[in-house]
């Protein structure tokens, strides 16, 4: 009986690392199996005209009141002191859009209908961690879109490109509605994260400069998305944010922790082809450091103002300050140290993806406090200056 046993237990030590090289060697694979559609893509009919004037078609917006995702703000852990630095004061009158990142990972289509209720209770979940941190803004708006479904962004597919297509379309449409909503002097402020973020960049080259809106544009926050320094920001018309009053300019950062694995992020990023035209390769990916407000650069713990540390539901959390440090590498990644607990989402390579922006809440929001003021004193004849 004790032979049996321990065979029993060999077998299982044999099954189980055999499982952990099928996931190992083909995990990209097996990902693109568990969330690449294998249905054909159904063009998605345009929205009505008037489609956005409803505000059923917004998360966020003026009016909604209490229910308002974008709304929600954390509290600091009873344990900790609040830190200096972290009291905004009175920042001037700027509006914010808002696009979500990817909260469908349904199979079955490729872009996630209106009113699809997982889909849109994850991204609830996700505006609330990720748009509060922009809450000194006169206004936020965060629309609905159909949004492309997570298996989009696992494969090169026609139907992919043409899903990623569809959801622009609405975007774009919510944009136009939140630009005409706002007097025209009332200053701009455009923030996203992964899918958000593509779509953000995107309205950067073809509506914001088309349109001569880039002079009301503050800041554009287009996080969670790998940008070229080389390939893509002279496309953008947009400069990196050097100093941490710079207005005018982009800042972007994709977290990991140590010992960080993007081989897969990094291969996927060198074959993609940039706002050039050309393959990115293995050039510098835009990183500005969030503890800093400047592109690159290192700062301790100490300097982190607050981490939102979600609750087991994402849907609350407390600020921990001094919770990770943060350093921009040679490659253009945000490292933060030894992983944080933050929960569940970590993925692959100590990717900390999903809490890009939560990972550096207090310092986010005093980041667009302090880029508003600054857009503010230039344009009244002070002393600060816009790019």
């Amino acid at each position: 009986m004790a032979r049996k046993f321990l065979y029993l237990i060999a077998i299982s030590i044999v099954l189980v690392f055999a499982a952990l090289i099928v996931l190992r060697v083909w995990s990209k694979e097996l990902t693109a199996f568990a969330f690449v559609p294998d249905v054909e893509f159904v063009e998605q009919e345009p929205l009505a005209a008037s489609a956005y004037q409803d505000p059923a078609m917004w998360y966020s917006r003026p009016g909604i009141g209490v229910k308002d995702p974008a709304r929600w703000q954390p509290a600091y852990a009873a344990d900790t002191a609040r830190p200096q630095g972290t009291a905004t004061g009175d920042v001037p009158d700027y509006a914010v859009f808002f696009i979500h990142p990817t909260s469908h990972r349904d199979t079955d289509s490729w872009n996630a209908p209106i009113g699809h209720e997982e889909a849109e209770r994850i991204a609830r979940i996700y505006i609330r961690g990720m748009a509060s941190p922009f809450n000194t803004a006169q206004e936020i708006w965060a629309p609905r879109y159909r949004q492309a479904t997570l298996g989009a962004f696992l494969t090169d597919a026609q139907e992919a490109e043409q899903a990623i297509d569809a959801a622009y379309l609405d975007v774009l449409e919510a944009f136009r509605f939140f630009v005409d909503s706002l007097d025209e002097d009332t200053p701009i402020v455009l923030a996203g994260h992964s899918q958000g973020s593509l779509h953000l960049l995107r309205l950067l080259r073809e509506e914001v400069q088309e349109k001569g809106l880039s002079n009301r544009v503050v800041a554009s926050y287009a996080i969670g998305w790998p940008i070229s320094v080389e390939h893509d920001l002279p496309a953008l018309g947009v400069p990196a944010c050097a100093t941490a009053s710079q207005t005018g300019c982009i800042l972007s950062w994709s977290s990991y922790a140590e010992p960080a694995d993007p081989s897969a992020v990094i291969e996927t990023y060198a074959a993609s082809i940039g706002f050039d035209g050309t393959a990115r390769g293995t050039s510098q990916i835009l990183c500005t450091n969030p503890l800093l407000g400047t592109f690159g650069g290192s700062a301790d713990a100490a300097a982190n103002l607050g981490t939102l540390v979600p609750d087991n539901t994402m849907s609350d959390g407390e600020l921990v300050p001094g919770a990770v440090p943060a350093t921009c590498d040679d490659r253009g990644l945000l490292m933060i140290g030894a992983p944080p607990e933050m929960g569940s989402f970590v993925l692959p390579g100590n990717n900390y993806h999903v809490y890009d922006i939560p990972l550096f809440w207090a310092n986010t929001k005093a980041d667009v406090s302090r880029r508003v003021s600054a857009f503010a004193g230039a344009a009244s004849g002070g002393v600060e200056t816009a790019n």
